[in-house]
């Protein structure tokens, strides 16, 4: 069942947050080699803000009452003029719950935009992973920007 978060999946969100961080390469294992050390406190915080802020989104994949996915997001107007996005802040499912579930959570996400009256919706791939490209493109988003990154 997908579901609106709440403050009784904060445990659960950690560690769903946790995982998403490693699975990214964000401990430096990552193709990017860029490290970014997960702290128990930044994951609760991000989860909590986006609980807590008027645009947040905080969607959960529930199964038997466990969080098994979930999806933060904010809706923000766009900076070059008025036109509001939505932008996904991490999107995760444990690899044994996947599924029709992904659908499930971007039909919940998408739905949440139009609702804050969004005009676009993004998500966020890391690296070149064609699974992901070939689910956000069948589902109609089209690439729009590529971020490089340099450690400094």
């Amino acid at each position: 069942m997908i579901r609106g978060a709440t403050m009784s999946d904060t445990g659960r969100a950690i560690e769903l947050l946790r995982d998403s961080h490693l699975a990214a390469g964000f401990d430096g294992t990552g193709a990017s080699g860029f490290a970014v050390p997960f702290t128990a406190a930044y994951a609760e915080r991000l989860f909590v803000q986006h609980l807590e802020m008027m645009n947040g989104c905080a969607i959960v994949h529930d199964v038997d009452d466990i969080a098994q996915g979930i999806l933060l997001a904010v809706a923000i107007e766009h900076p070059f003029g008025p036109v509001w996005l939505a932008s996904e802040t991490v999107w995760w499912i444990d690899p044994c719950h996947r599924g029709r579930s992904a659908i499930a959570m971007l039909d919940a996400y998408e739905a949440w935009a139009r609702g804050k009256r969004c005009s676009f919706v993004g998500m966020a791939g890391m690296g070149d992973d064609p699974v992901i490209a070939r689910l956000y493109e069948r589902r109609g988003y089209r690439r729009a920007e590529t971020h490089f990154l340099k450690a400094v």
